[in-house]
C-alpha cells in the first residue's frame, strides 16, 4: 500500500527514506484515489460523514483568489483538460477500490485445513493408498478446482483492477444533494453571491446542487454557516421552518407588527426543515474566532474546519503521491542558482503581541530577513507576485498568527513548499506538523534553544548546498495540493451529505471542543 502524509492513521509502505537524519513518523493510511489517480490521504477513508476525500482543486483562474480565511491564498489553477482526463480514469479506480475488499486467493488457500490439502495432493499423485483415502475428495475435487479458479480471478481483480464492475455491485450515481451557502464568507449578506463551482469538473464529486438563493432554503439538505459572519453584524439566521414569511422579498409587503415579528424570528435560530443539517464552517484559529461561547448548544449538526477531528475535515493543504509530470512543484530540487536571497517572510497582519513577531525581532538580530506585506517593516510584494518573490529565497518563515492544534495554513503549503523554499515553522509542535509532512521537509523553531542558534544553522545550510538539498527529498515522491477557498469546502460538504445517510447528530459543546 502506498503512503501519503495526512492526518493520523496507519498504512505502511516501503518507500524511499529522506536523506535527512532521523526516522520518519508513522504514515497515514490510504482510502481511495483522487482525480488524477492519486492516493488520497487517510482522512479520505474515514467514515463518510467524518471526512472527505481531498483531491486537488482546479481553479477557474490563476490570478488573485477570492476572499478567503485571514492570511489565506488559494491554489493554483488547473486545466479543464485535467478534469476530462480524470473522468476517463474514474472507472478503473472504482474497480480498484472494490477489489480491495476481496480476500486474496493465497489467504483463502491458507485457510484450508492442512490435512485436506495433503489429501488432495495425494489423490492427484495417484497410488492406491492415496486413491483409497482420497475417495471422499474425488467428488469434491471439481468444487475445489472451481474455488481455486474463483480465488485466482479475485486475486487478479484485486491486484490489477482490470476487470469490469461486479454485477452485484451498485453503480448508481450518488443521490442529488442541495447545499446552501448561507452568506458569502467574510462578505455577509450584503455581498453578491458567487457563482457556484462545478464540483464534478473540479473535484470529481457528482450529484451536487450548490445554492446561493435563500429562497431555496427549504430545498437544501445542508446549510453552510461561516462562523465570522454569524458573530459579526446583526443576527442573521433562517426563520423558523413553517413560518409564513421565508424570504426577504416577502418582508416588503408586511405591516410594522409583522415586520417586528419576523425580525425577532431572524435574530434567533429556530426549527429547520426535517432532515436538514446545519454545518458550522470555520478556518480561523480559536484565538481569532470570537463569539464561540455565544452560540447555542445543539445548534449545529456538523463541523467543517482544518481540524482533523472535524466532521468534515478540509485542511489548508496536503502532500499526495506524484502521478503526473505536471504535478507541482516541478523538479526534484528547485534551481538554486535563482535563489538570490536567504530568508523571506510575508505577513499581512502585524501585531507586536504575537509570538511570531516577537520571534522575528530576535531572529533578525542575527540574520537578515526580508519582510513583505502590510504593517511593521514590511515592503510591498513585487509585481511579479508572492510565489515568484518567495521562490528567490532559500528559507521562508511559515509563522502562524497563533499556535493551536492542526492550525497549519497556506503559509506552509503554498508560500513555502510550493515555491521551493525550505519552511521555518512556528505554530503547533513538531509532532503535529509531522502528521502532515515528513520531518525532514521543514525546520521547527522549537528544535533550537534560541533564535541565535537557529540563525547559525540557517547560515550553515547556506554554505553547504548538499545538506540544504536534503530538505527537498520529499519532492521525489510527493506533490503539493493547496485548498481552494471557498469552492472546495462547499463541494466537500455536499460529498459528506451524500455519504452520511440519515444518522442524526448535533454539536453540544462547540466552544469547548474547538478551543481545546
Amino acid at each position: 500500500m502506498r503512503r501519503v502524509w495526512g492526518a493520523a492513521g496507519g498504512g505502511e509502505r516501503a518507500g524511499a527514506q529522506p536523506e535527512t537524519p532521523g526516522a520518519w513518523p508513522g504514515w497515514a493510511g490510504l482510502g481511495h484515489r483522487g482525480r488524477e489517480g492519486r492516493e488520497a490521504p487517510e482522512w479520505a477513508a474515514r467514515p463518510a460523514h467524518l471526512a472527505l476525500a481531498a483531491r486537488p482543486a482546479r481553479d477557474s483562474g490563476g490570478g488573485e483568489p477570492s476572499l478567503g480565511p485571514l492570511d489565506s491564498e488559494t491554489a493554483p489553477s488547473r486545466s479543464r483538460a485535467g478534469g476530462e482526463r480524470q473522468r476517463r480514469l474514474e472507472p478503473r479506480r472504482q474497480h480498484e477500490s472494490r477489489g480491495r475488499s476481496s480476500k486474496p486467493a493465497d489467504a483463502r488457500r491458507a485457510a484450508l485445513p492442512s490435512r485436506a490439502m495433503g489429501a488432495l495432493w495425494g489423490w492427484v499423485a495417484g497410488g492406491r493408498r492415496g486413491r483409497r483415502r482420497g475417495r471422499g475428495l474425488l467428488r469434491s475435487a471439481p468444487a475445489l478446482a472451481a474455488a481455486g479458479m474463483l480465488c485466482t480471478a479475485l486475486a487478479a481483480y484485486a491486484c490489477w483492477g482490470q476487470l469490469p464492475p461486479l454485477p452485484w455491485v451498485s453503480t448508481a450515481p450518488p443521490r442529488p444533494v442541495g447545499v446552501l451557502l448561507w452568506s458569502e464568507p467574510f462578505g455577509g449578506r450584503s455581498t453578491a453571491p458567487r457563482q457556484p463551482p462545478d464540483c464534478w469538473l473540479r473535484f470529481n464529486i457528482s450529484g451536487c446542487r450548490l445554492l446561493t438563493d435563500r429562497a431555496a432554503y427549504g430545498e437544501a439538505h445542508a446549510v453552510l454557516f461561516h462562523h465570522r459572519d454569524l458573530v459579526t453584524g446583526p443576527p442573521d439566521w433562517p426563520p423558523p421552518w413553517g413560518a409564513q414569511v421565508r424570504n426577504a422579498k416577502e418582508l416588503r409587503v408586511l405591516d410594522q407588527e409583522e415586520e417586528a415579528a419576523v425580525a425577532e424570528a431572524l435574530a434567533t435560530p429556530g426549527s429547520r426543515p426535517p432532515g436538514q443539517r446545519w454545518v458550522w464552517m470555520n478556518f480561523e484559529s480559536p484565538s481569532h474566532s470570537p463569539g464561540l461561547r455565544n452560540l447555542a448548544a445543539d445548534l449545529f449538526n456538523w463541523t467543517l474546519s482544518y481540524r482533523t477531528d472535524s466532521d468534515i475535515f478540509v485542511p489548508y493543504g496536503y502532500l499526495y503521491p506524484r502521478s503526473h509530470p505536471g504535478d507541482q512543484p516541478l523538479g526534484l530540487v528547485p534551481p538554486l542558482g535563482r535563489k538570490r536571497g536567504l530568508v523571506a517572510w510575508v505577513v499581512s497582519h502585524w501585531d507586536e503581541r504575537q509570538a511570531r513577531v516577537r520571534y522575528y525581532r530576535q531572529l533578525s538580530q542575527h540574520i537578515a530577513v526580508d519582510v513583505f506585506g502590510r504593517g511593521g517593516p514590511g515592503q510591498p510584494v513585487p509585481d511579479s507576485g508572492l510565489l515568484h518573490t518567495v521562490a528567490r529565497y532559500k528559507f521562508y518563515l511559515a509563522f502562524e498568527n497563533s499556535q493551536h492544534m492542526d492550525y497549519i495554513t497556506e503559509k506552509l503549503w503554498r508560500n513555502a513548499l510550493l515555491t521551493g523554499a525550505v519552511p521555518v515553522v512556528l505554530g503547533p509542535d513538531r509532532t503535529n506538523y509531522e502528521r502532515f509532512v515528513p520531518r525532514g521537509a521543514f525546520i521547527h523553531v522549537d528544535d533550537f534553544p534560541s533564535a541565535a542558534s537557529l540563525a547559525s544553522y540557517l547560515l550553515f545550510l547556506d554554505r553547504n548546498p548538499a545538506v540544504y538539498r536534503r530538505y527537498f527529498s520529499w519532492r521525489r515522491s510527493y506533490a503539493v495540493h493547496v485548498t481552494s477557498f471557498w469552492d472546495e469546502p462547499w463541494c466537500r460538504a455536499c460529498q459528506a451529505v451524500q455519504r452520511a445517510g440519515d444518522r442524526p447528530k448535533s454539536i453540544s459543546h462547540l466552544a469547548s471542543w474547538f478551543e481545546r
